[in-house]
This record gives C-alpha cells, structure tokens and sequence, in this order.
C-alpha cells in the first residue's frame, strides 16, 4: 500500500503542502496541464511559480501563486461553480467541493450565521482556490495515496486576518483542528492556517508517528516566513507500507492489509440500509454491502460489511453503532490483492467521461467507464444506460 505522510513538526499551510507534494512528482508541468482545468478562472488572471529554494539551510520546492484579482472575496456557491464547471476529474472536484463546504460549515458556526451567507476572504481569493483544488490534483498525479499524518504545530502569538488581529489559532482554524492533535513550539507566528488544518483534516486518515514501511521518496515544501529556531518547512515522505506476500514482490499487484468491519441484523427497515452505507463511503470506507443469511430460529437478516483500512475502522465502527440497529460491529483483519488502476478522462459523440484501466504491473488489462458519468449521460442525451455503455465502449 502506498502512503503518503505529512511530517507537520513545522506547520501545515496550503503552498507548504503544494509544494512537498510537487517535490514528489518527476514531472510538475504535469500539475500546470491540470490546473489549466479550472476553466472559470481565467489563465491571465493568476500565475503558477514553481521554484526551488531554502528554509534554514533546508532545500525543498516553494509554491506561489501571483494573482492580479482585486476581488477576492467569493461566496460558496460562486466557489461551487469554478470548481464544478471544470473539466477536472469527478474525484477531484468531489474532494474539492467537500473540503470548501466544510470551511463553510467552520465559517459560518464562527460568524453565527449558514454556510450559504459565508462570504470567503482569503481562503475564496485564486490562490487559495488554487491550493485547495491543486492538494487534490496532486493527489490524483499521486496515484490516491493513504495519507497520514503528524500532529500538527499551531504555533503561538497572534494573526493579522479580515477581521483583525485574533490569537492563534483563529477561530475558523480552532474548528477546522477540533479533536485532532496539536501542539505548539517555536518561535511566535502562525504555522497551520485554515487552508492547511482543512487540508490535513481532509486528505488523512489517521494523526500518527511515521509507520513501518519502505521510504520511496522524500521532499519539503517551503512556507513563506523565516523563523530562526526552525525552518518553515513541511516534509512528506512517500512509502510502501503494504505487507507483500512471498514470492509475488514482482506480480506488479497490490497487496494491503485491511480491516473488515461486519454486523448481523434482523429488526432494521431495509430502505435505511442506503444512507448508512452512503455516510461510510463518505467516511472514507472502501466497499460496503450486505449479505442474507439466517440467524437463530430461522430468522431471515442481513449481515452488514464494511471493509476499510485499519486507520479508519474507529470511527466507521461508531457510524454503523449509531446509524443501524446492531448491538456490536467485528473486525477482521483481511488481506487483500488488488491490480493497479488508472483513471483516463476521455472525448465520446456523447461527451466526455472518466474511465477506469485496470493494470497487471504496466500492462493494461480492461477498460470501464465510470457508473456516475454513465448515468449523468444517459439523463443528458435521455438514453438508456445499456445504449450510452454500448456507444461509449466502442470508443474505448
């Protein structure tokens, strides 16, 4: 399994974690190409400058963005449409949408108000827009990594913000860390920013110290203050952490251990099945399902499977205790093979699609258009689904 760990001992800020996970790519033209994407943010108005450079001796990618907007302040539903009228990956603009209408929810519960009233400040100006949307693209570029996480540094003292000078954290910044770990140390200055505790609540899976595993590659991304006691830095490190099984290191498969969470019931209305394995999808869980069987005296039921990795079977477990009608939720630990995938975008007469490439190492071994462009063509073009399949798969 591949993981992605965010070694926050300095802080986490949006161009910080641009720029650690640009280190990472051989190619950041790569980035630009889909950044160019977010065709409702015109390309004149913003420049993209990747750029070499140092913290206190220490050598890693600085990310900025160089604006010429002079209007920054954007409404979420002005944000939902920059980002939905992209041509960016389904995922990505899902993860995207996400994360701002969890800013929002920040947002609004700081200013006593709802999520459609917020108006964005410095998080709705192009640059922000552009790291948050940018932390998914890299994502994708990255294969969906696990990801992982530090504690994160808060840092000390006060921030200069639209709404004055507020201590640190601030206050939208304070609900976006509510229940993960901090600390702070260093020198007096804001080291994690709203951007970079949205990112890190967003992207992991688990707070932790650096797990077991293979290093495949390693880099820092540059913050844009100096401090003399500890560079302005944010490592990630690149892993293989997948136990592999003997003899299969060179199949070109993926091996990941899991945790299978699985319940029985027999007294819950079957429609309430649905939200519930909807809330563990957006959970973070990685296939859910139900299965009959029978239980004691005869009793027809359904047992309730959930499989996930092990870093999220907590908090998977507490959805299915409060949301169906089981007593006790067991895990299991499962082994499982998989291929490598990718996901192309890509031109039919009826439209454009996403389509999954299963691969046996780097060899291509079926091609499926993704269900939820299927269905959003077939309501387009008022055609059945096997019809929009039958025509989409010829131009596979």
């Amino acid at each position: 399994m591949k993981t992605l760990y965010l070694d926050c001992f300095a802080g986490i800020a949006g161009d910080m974690l641009i720029g650690a996970l640009l280190g990472l790519l051989p190619n950041p033209e790569r980035f630009r190409a889909e950044m160019r994407r977010l065709t409702l943010l015109p390309e004149d108005s913003y420049e993209l400058v990747i750029e070499r450079g140092m913290r206190n001796g220490i050598a890693g990618t600085n990310f900025d963005v160089r604006t010429h907007e002079h209007h920054p302040h954007r409404g979420l539903h002005e944000i939902e449409e920059i980002v939905g009228g992209s041509t960016l990956s389904d995922r990505v603009r899902r993860e995207s949408l996400r994360a701002f209408a969890l800013l929002a929810e920040a947002e609004a519960q700081v200013h006593g108000t709802t999520p459609d009233k917020i108006h964005f400040h410095e998080v709705g100006a192009v640059d922000s827009i552009v790291d948050i949307v940018g932390a998914f693209v890299l994502m994708e570029l990255l294969d969906w990594p696990r990801v992982l996480c530090s504690p994160l540094n808060v840092g000390s003292g006060t921030v200069s913000c639209a709404h004055g000078v507020l201590p640190v954290p601030a206050p939208a910044t304070a609900l976006l860390l509510r229940g993960l770990p901090i600390f702070s140390q260093g020198a007096p200055m804001e080291r994690t920013t709203p951007t970079g505790a949205l990112l890190a609540r967003t992207l992991a899976s688990a707070f932790c110290s650096i797990p077991a595993g293979s290093l495949i590659a390693s880099s820092f991304g540059l913050g844009d203050r100096d401090s003399e006691d500890m560079p302005n830095v944010l490592r990630a490190l690149l892993m293989e952490s997948g136990q592999m099984e003997a003899g299969q290191e060179n199949e070109g498969l993926v091996h990941e251990r899991l945790t299978l969470l699985e319940c029985n019931i027999d007294d819950m209305n079957p429609q309430d099945f649905e939200p519930v394995s909807g809330h563990l999808f957006e959970a973070g869980a990685l296939d859910v399902w139900t299965e009959p069987i029978y239980m004691k005296k005869g009793r027809p039921a359904v047992r309730f499977c959930c499989l996930a990795e092990p870093e999220k079977a907590s908090s998977l477990t507490l959805i299915l205790l409060k949301e169906t009608t089981s007593q006790g939720v067991r895990r299991i630990a499962a082994d499982r093979t998989r291929l490598h995938f990718r996901i192309d975008r890509i031109s039919t007469p009826l439209g454009d699609l996403d389509v999954k490439t299963a691969l046996l190492g780097d060899v291509p071994l079926r091609r499926t258009p993704e269900y939820e462009d299927l269905k959003r063509l077939s309501a387009e073009h008022g055609l059945p689904m096997a019809e929009v399949r039958r025509r989409v798969v010829r131009e596979l």
